[in-house]
């Protein structure tokens, strides 16, 4: 895995090497990319590739590099005043206090573009990059992350049922981690039946990661999260804690988990040996 994240972290400095790019927005950008992220979004991608029988390429680390960007500018403009409100992200200063809040809004701007510059040169037939732009575009626009990121807002300070916070996480959390699996699929020549179970695999892996950190909000320390802990609760957001309780939390992060890894074992020709590991790891 850390050759991947290697390989992935390689694209994204050569990107803003670009003699091209400013230099003060270069370093805006890659100070949050190189920050020490997990880089789950883009080594389950590539883990999925893997275990459809692809042997990775350049292109393939490129599309990568395009889930991570624009995962990094999500964070840069979640921990922006107007929204988080926070100083810390991945053990650091946040983008907007290592530099200013204008730099900030910006580079975070910046790393929601870039992605579909660096798509559209990447190494693979034109219909695929296509559709790998469509995909991209549905995961993180207003179908998607930044959609569930304004209905996370709209419900702070009030009391969400369950399927209202689960419609929420959908968007926010769940849409950029069901792109890994429909990417996959779509460059490994799966049928149109097939990316419809891949992105029904995402969605629920996405909820269970949503689960998740909500858990650790409570559970971590700051150490651990890279981030300052319990602020969910501090601005009073309705999460899986607060409705289920930490144990029933707990409960329904393994059903999801037990739930993503069999409806996987049900994919035809895939080797869960490369995916199991890391779904696992997800695991409290």
């Amino acid at each position: 895995m850390n050759t991947k994240i290697e390989e992935i972290e390689a694209v994204l400095q050569k990107f803003y090497q670009l003699n091209q790019i400013p230099s003060h927005l270069a370093d805006a950008t890659t100070y949050s990319l190189m920050a020490g992220g997990k880089r789950i979004r883009p080594i389950l991608f590539l883990n999925m590739l893997e275990a459809f029988g692809l042997q990775l390429s350049e292109a393939h680390f490129e599309v990568a590099a395009t889930i991570e960007m624009i995962h990094t500018g999500s964070l840069i403009h979640d921990d922006l005043p107007a929204m988080d409100n926070d100083d810390y992200r991945r053990g650091k200063l946040t983008n907007h206090k290592k530099f200013d809040e204008a730099t900030a809004i910006l580079a975070g701007d910046a790393l929601f573009l870039d992605p579909y510059y660096l798509l559209s040169n990447v190494a693979l037939p034109a219909e695929i990059v296509v559709l790998l732009v469509k995909e991209l575009a549905f995961a993180s626009g207003s179908n998607g992350m930044v959609a569930g990121q304004i209905l996370d807002m709209d419900g702070e300070g009030k009391s969400l049922q369950l399927a209202q916070i689960e419609a929420i996480h959908r968007l926010k959390t769940g849409r950029m981690l069901t792109f890994p699996f429909v990417a996959s699929g779509l460059i490994a020549g799966k049928s149109v039946q097939e990316i419809e179970q891949l992105r029904k695999i995402g969605q629920k892996l996405g909820l269970a990661f949503q689960v998740r950190d909500d858990i650790l909000d409570v559970t971590a320390t700051f150490e651990e999260m890279g981030k300052t802990p319990g602020k969910d609760l501090l601005e009073e957001k309705s999460t899986y804690v607060a409705f289920l309780g930490l144990e029933g939390a707990k409960n329904q992060l393994s059903q999801l988990m037990s739930e993503v890894k069999s409806e996987l074992s049900g994919l035809t020709n895939i080797n869960l040996d490369y995916i199991y590991p890391f779904i696992e790891k997800l695991e409290l």
